[in-house]
């Protein structure tokens, strides 16, 4: 029987590629555009324990040194080509630490 491909994402904090499972997902939601295609709200960003929110995606390991790393370096701000408040940092700490 063939084996079922297992999915691999980049952590954005350490750079080391690891199963989709041992990863938390943050995903910014598509921007809200009116009729003629101008921009009215941003994409809100959040965090995904489930892997299936639509937009874009940066995974982050489950370990509080990555998200430090990550936070200190400004890479989910790259990821996401806006600029990132810290409440969502907070959240995704908090999120962290639950998990």
């Amino acid at each position: 029987m063939k084996q079922k491909k297992i999915p691999l994402r980049k952590c954005v904090g350490c750079n080391e590629m690891k199963e989709k499972k041992q990863l938390v997902r943050v995903v910014k939601a598509p921007d809200i555009t009116d009729e003629n295609g101008e921009v009215i709200a941003g994409g809100e960003i959040s965090v995904d324990l489930t892997g299936k929110k639509p937009g874009r995606g940066a995974y982050v390991c489950r370990d509080a040194a990555c998200l430090t790393a990550a936070r200190k370096a400004r890479r989910l701000e790259r990821a996401f080509s806006c600029k990132i408040p810290d409440e969502v940092y907070d959240r995704l700490a908090e999120e962290l630490g639950q998990l």
